[in-house]
């Protein structure tokens, strides 16, 4: 779904971006579904969200949003931005490792890289917390989760498409849920619609 100004045609450049957002091929894992874009951020945007679920379990969520502004964006150093969120429980001994931050931050990194996704400007954060329940709520057994927020300026030619960020994107979601990179030769699954139907 796509927010932009009724008065101001799509630019074209948006159009191809917004349709290969949509039509990218997700990794088995993910389920992934159209959803409101912000609006005040940028003239023109879109967005998607994602759920990693293995054998009807939910195992990490996260949403993607691209962000495009004709004029450019001093601060993005282009015309387009991708603004990233991931969550994903984890084991409680991985919170407590001072290396996490920046193994999670590596983990976009790295997936950018092996997929061959142009960028510039990358920035954000990663959360680590623990949660331990108390009195009524006693029993609740204790949870750890990893937050990853993070932006960067894809860099869209001819030769470099959204494709590969949305690859990138979606490795970084199954990576943080503790699922390993796609074995080659493993046929992605098409995005969903909302209310469940393929496209």
């Amino acid at each position: 779904m796509a927010a932009r100004s009724e008065s101001t045609p799509a630019p074209a450049q948006f159009t191809e971006a917004t349709a290969e957002l949509h039509a990218a091929r997700w990794r088995p894992e993910l389920v992934v579904e159209e959803m409101p874009a912000p609006q005040r951020i940028a003239p023109f945007s879109t967005a998607v969200s994602a759920d990693v679920v293995v054998r009807e379990e939910d195992l990490g969520t996260g949403r993607l949003v691209l962000l495009h502004d004709p004029a450019g964006n001093p601060a993005w150093q282009g015309t387009f931005r991708l603004v990233s969120f991931a969550r994903a429980q984890v084991d409680l001994e991985m919170v407590t490792d001072p290396l996490l931050a920046e193994v999670g931050w590596s983990w976009l990194i790295d997936s950018l890289t092996d997929h061959g996704a142009d960028y510039a400007e990358p920035s954000g954060t990663v959360t680590a917390v623990s949660s331990h329940s108390f009195g009524a709520m006693a029993g609740d057994p204790a949870r750890a989760d990893v937050e990853i927020r993070a932006s960067w300026t894809p860099l869209l030619t001819e030769e470099h498409r959204l494709t590969a960020h949305c690859a990138a994107w979606g490795d970084l979601l199954c990576t943080i849920a503790g699922l390993p990179a796609l074995p080659e030769g493993v046929v992605m699954m098409p995005m969903r619609r909302p209310g469940g139907s393929p496209r």
